[in-house]
């Protein structure tokens, strides 16, 4: 499984190819950073994560593309400029008909770090480790991106079968009260 994990920002947007499956060890294929100036015009800037994004779809092909879920703040300027370069990731990976998966920031700790309250440092530490890196992936962006890939990998199989059963449940009592 190939997944391009998104951590939204307009300034900086974090973007990380991790190739694996869950159990066996898991592989970076690439990590950066699409940055656009604060002083641009809003249009401008969605513009370039849009077309940063794309390039990443374009070189690295996943097959799935998981995205930071955008949580309350009490920045509202900061919130609403993650939620819009959010979705810029989320419609460029619909474009393709790649599915997105959305994890919040403390399941993406938990999943990687063991603990849903971890900081920072402790996430960058451990995906370093995960990836066999020789350091942290640096700004702390491009490593919660890749965290959001090996979250995805990690709990996708276990999110599909959950899927699949309440899909399985929800056609048995469909077909039930049928036929009743």
């Amino acid at each position: 499984m190939r997944v391009l994990g998104v951590d939204p920002g307009l300034t900086r947007c974090g973007v990380g190819v991790v190739e694996g499956v869950a159990g066996r060890p898991l592989t970076m294929i690439g990590v950066g950073v699409v940055r656009t100036p604060a002083d641009a015009e809003l249009s401008r800037r969605l513009l370039a994560v849009e077309q940063g994004i794309e390039a990443w779809l374009d070189e690295h092909r996943p097959e799935f593309v998981a995205v930071e879920r955008v949580f309350s703040q009490h920045n509202v300027r900061t919130v609403m400029g993650t939620a819009q370069a959010s979705a810029v990731a989320m419609l460029c990976a619909a474009r393709r008909g790649i599915p997105v998966a959305l994890h919040t920031p403390s399941e993406v700790k938990a999943a990687v770090t063991g603990s849903g309250r971890a900081d920072k440092a402790q996430v960058g530490a451990m995906v370093t480790r995960l990836l066999r890196l020789a350091a942290p992936p640096k700004p702390a962006d491009a490593a919660d991106a890749l965290a959001l890939a090996i979250c995805h990998i990690w709990r996708a199989p276990a999110q599909n079968r959950l899927q699949q059963a309440v899909a399985l449940h929800t056609t048995h009592a469909t077909t039930k009260g049928r036929t009743a």
